[in-house]
């Protein structure tokens, strides 16, 4: 608990509200931050989100701490290959182990976010199958999208229910 944050995208074009996500994050705790996201991902108007990370950093050096972002991308509303998410979940446990939150997103925190967040309840046999996503759906309850469905997708909703413990 307290140690695996998932959500959107914690960008924006305007810097000040970037930098507010960005501060909240820290205000959090958070230190690792894991981007689901292609490099050169756009919106839905073609726009190129803009990159977070060095901000991330100066934020997070001005508190006297240290932040980072590393990149797992994997194409929007799709799911990873097998050796991706076991990368992805290693990555996270590594974090975890050496006692550094860790924040995963994707653009809308659903989809490739709900699938990564699936999986790790799976592996760490503390929820399997579809009690997975059911579990999903209780830790959105208080996020304005909670009416959406988190993963997105018949493919992602499939990974996640058939990740097997330990995988």
């Amino acid at each position: 608990p307290g140690r695996l944050y998932a959500g959107a995208y914690p960008g924006d074009p305007d810097a000040k509200i970037m930098e507010k996500k960005l501060a909240a994050l820290l205000d959090c705790g958070i230190c690792r931050v894991v981007n689901l996201m292609e490099a050169r991902e756009v919106d839905h108007n073609g726009r190129h989100f803009l990159e977070y990370s060095e901000k991330l950093t100066s934020l997070a050096l001005q508190r006297g701490v240290e932040a980072c972002m590393v990149r797992f991308p994997i194409k929007d509303v799709s799911i990873p290959s097998m050796a991706l998410m076991k990368d992805i979940l290693d990555a996270i446990d590594a974090n975890i182990a050496q006692g550094k939150p860790t924040y995963v997103h994707c653009w809308g925190g659903k989809g490739r976010t709900g699938t990564v967040v699936g999986c790790y309840l799976a592996r760490h046999g503390i929820a399997l199958g579809n009690e997975a996503l059911r579990m999903i759906e209780w830790l959105r309850q208080y996020d304005p999208k909670s009416g959406e469905p988190s993963p997105e997708t018949r493919e992602q909703r499939h990974m996640v229910v058939t990740w097997k413990k330990g995988e």
